[in-house]
């Protein structure tokens, strides 16, 4: 029988989703995959971003016995973020993230931001029961020593020395419950040399390989595994965490693997004994045929069956289905019905009794910030599980005092970057504000204390419309009903924790929207949550291209930017086709070359060919009203920006321009398909303003 999983495991490898990323030279001749052996080899199995899928620990203990069948040493490792995410691992606040781990076997393990969701004792009390060595370069306690030991060698029967380090995310500073980590610092302007130290520090490893809970999203920048490639020499591969992202290489061929999150697959790397070098990476997709050990699937069976039988009790029934994505159109980027229903709720639940309240109801209102809503609620019952799931980080219902400008500061500081995704989001109860995504965040030069986040230097893209109706004042005082963490300046809220006043009701969130729903709602989420309620609104003057449209936020910036109009005062006419002129006076305006003057009136079009013939991009008598092709427009727009023509090799069948592929190159334009451009296809109004936007944004 294991022969026989050992065969069937090694057949789905063939088929999965990833693919190793050097060519599958480590087959012998004469021998199929199945046949493989592994003799002579390490293979490190990694996961990441698990996020209480413990059912998964089963599936990589089983693929690390079948490498093993074959002869390999396989050492396994975790980059991040396994103690939160379900009830099978919250409800022990990742205690049980750590037995499950245990079971499986793990090897070496960093920790992501969510370890330090239960606070520091809490991390510190999980690891001490951990039968795996835990590595973190740049956290510190209160003494400047690292929390956990910054790097460590594995060294293989064979005599592979593999050297590990660990890197937490910066943002834990503020994307965990502050007051829960004080005490605590972490490397942010110094990372790069910490990380460096750590390199050297493994000098005499075979292999140097960093369990990096960064993630490679731009929010996170300037700390992305991307980052740390580009600012570092010496590492042979970055296993990473944080983003969610599936890849087993980044998109300028670095040695990145991620796997996904919650055991989507479970990345392979494989290291030669005789030359000491890794010679091939892959992910391996996590299906439900897939070998599982039997040993570890009953363990995970018994955390399962405990929590079941206390969280899956029916309390409540939907109507409606409630939002869980995080973007787009998710709690990080928009109002959702989600975020109206909790909000809401945190405003009952501090009106029931208004014990601490010293502003009249009218000034109550409510904010939590959307990276913290974890799930959607489906249509049907709804118990106490699917509430814990959407909300699983035992935050309580908090009060803070500020004025009518600090809300303002918080507003202006949580949607800096959208319609970009950010965790602080508002999703909010009692405000309506307008937001204006194409005029420029004014950020201070300083991050806010202890946070990789900007404040505002002045407030341009928000505009508080009302407050529960009334008119909104900045000089009156404002209760915002919100979690503790953010209360503590989790998030972009650094306004609220130096408010003038708070207080802690002490009562759990997910416990106060259950009782809501329960005792405000008769036990029904009704049609009043089937859409969100407007709260939040995005200026858009045009009727024809809605919020959600992918070239909203490159229109809005440039018409904000006094760039691009409307075809008329209510319409963009986004699919409209361009002429040269068109095209050209849009592409000169915005670089500075055209004054806005000459750009309009009779004369315009003469105006705007004349000063493209004298820029050398058309010839002096060329037609400002033929239509313009992709092509041709690349051309221009890559020569006005004075951009070399690209050596890169085309990856579309029907266009290798050199100029074209310097736009991809700096991800400004793109095929119309994977391998097609289309280079004779004509630009429309909105594939213009994408190319626009993003060229100024070089």
């Amino acid at each position: 029988m294991r022969k026989f999983l050992s065969v069937l495991l090694a057949f789905a490898m063939m088929l999965s989703l990833g693919v190793t990323t050097l060519a599958a030279e480590d087959t012998a001749v004469g021998t199929t995959a199945v046949e493989q052996t592994y003799a002579g080899k390490t293979v490190i199995l990694h996961s990441n971003d698990v996020h209480g899928a413990i059912t998964g620990y089963a599936c990589i203990a089983a693929l690390k016995t079948d490498y093993e069948s074959r002869g390999a040493e396989v050492i396994l490792v975790d980059a991040g973020d396994y103690s939160q995410g379900t009830t099978n691992v919250s409800t022990t606040k990742g205690a049980d993230a750590v037995a499950m781990m245990n079971a499986a076997g793990y090897d070496v393990v960093t920790i992501g931001n969510h370890e330090l969701d239960y606070g520091y004792e809490q991390l510190m009390d999980n690891m001490s029961k951990a039968e795996f060595k835990v590595v973190c370069a740049d956290v510190f306690d209160a003494d400047g020593t690292t929390i956990f030991d910054a790097n460590y060698t594995y060294t293989t029967k064979s005599g592979v020395k593999v050297g590990f380090f660990g890197l937490e995310t910066p943002e834990a500073q503020t994307k965990v419950n502050p007051a829960l980590i004080k005490g605590l610092t972490f490397a942010t302007d110094d990372l790069w040399a910490v990380s460096q130290k750590q390199i050297d520090a493994l000098a005499d490893a075979d292999v140097v390989i960093c369990l990096s809970h960064l993630g490679v999203d731009n929010e996170t920048k300037p700390y992305t595994s991307y980052d740390l490639w580009n600012n570092t020499k010496g590492i042979d591969m970055i296993i990473d965490g944080h983003s969610h992202t599936v890849m087993t290489k980044g998109d300028k061929n670095e040695p990145i693997q991620s796997t996904g999150t919650a055991f989507a697959n479970i990345g392979v790397i494989v290291i030669d004994d005789a030359s000491k070098k890794i010679e091939s990476n892959e992910l391996v997709a996590v299906t439900d045929t897939m070998a599982k050990d039997e040993a570890v699937a009953a363990a995970a069976e018994k955390i399962i069956d405990r929590v079941k039988a206390e969280y899956d009790v029916k309390f409540a029934v939907s109507k409606v289905e409630l939002n869980g994505a995080k973007a787009p159109n998710g709690n990080r980027d928009v109002e959702t019905n989600n975020g109206d229903l909790i909000t809401d709720a945190m405003v009952w639940q501090v009106l029931q009794n208004k014990d601490g309240l010293t502003v009249n109801e009218d000034h109550v209102v409510a904010i939590t910030n959307g990276g913290g809503i974890r799930a959607a609620i489906k249509p049907g019952d709804v118990t106490k599980n699917d509430i814990n799931t959407v909300l699983p980080f035992g935050n309580t219902v908090a009060v803070v005092y500020v004025t009518g400008a600090e809300l303002l500061e918080a507003l202006e500081a949580s949607t800096y970057c959208t319609p970009g995704a950010i965790g602080g989001f508002p999703q909010v109860s009692g405000i309506n504000f307008t937001l204006h995504t194409g005029k420029a965040y004014d950020a201070n030069a300083e991050t806010y204390p202890n946070s990789t986040y900007y404040g505002p230097k002045s407030i341009n893209r928000v505009v508080i419309n009302s407050i529960n109706g009334k008119e909104f004042k900045e000089n009156e005082i404002y209760a915002v009903v919100t979690n503790n963490f953010c209360a503590a300046g989790g998030d972009t809220y650094y306004a609220f924790a130096s408010a003038s006043a708070q207080f802690d009701t002490g009562i759990p969130v997910d416990e106060a929207v259950m009782a809501y729903i329960t005792r405000e709602l008769k036990g029904v989420i009704g049609e009043k949550y089937a859409a969100p309620q407007g709260r939040i609104t995005y200026f858009n003057p045009f009727t024809d291209i809605k919020t959600t449209n992918w070239a909203f936020n490159y229109v809005i910036n440039l018409y904000e930017d006094g760039i691009i109009n409307g075809t008329s005062a209510t319409t963009y006419t986004p699919d409209a086709k361009l002429t040269w002129a068109q095209a050209l006076k849009l592409l000169l305006v915005s670089s500075g070359d055209l004054k806005a003057e000459d750009a309009v009136g009779a004369d315009w079009a003469k105006n705007t060919m004349a000063k493209a013939a004298e820029l050398a991009l058309v010839d002096a008598d060329a037609d400002g009203n033929e239509a313009i092709t992709r092509l041709a427009f690349c051309q221009v727009a890559a020569k006005l920006n004075k951009m070399a023509e690209s050596k890169t090799d085309s990856k579309f069948i029907d266009c290798a321009d050199g100029y074209v592929m310097a736009l991809v190159d700096a991800k400004v334009i793109d095929g119309m398909t994977e391998n097609t451009f289309e280079p004779d296809g004509l630009l429309t109004r909105a594939q213009i303003a994408k190319i626009i936007y993003l060229l100024n944004e070089l």
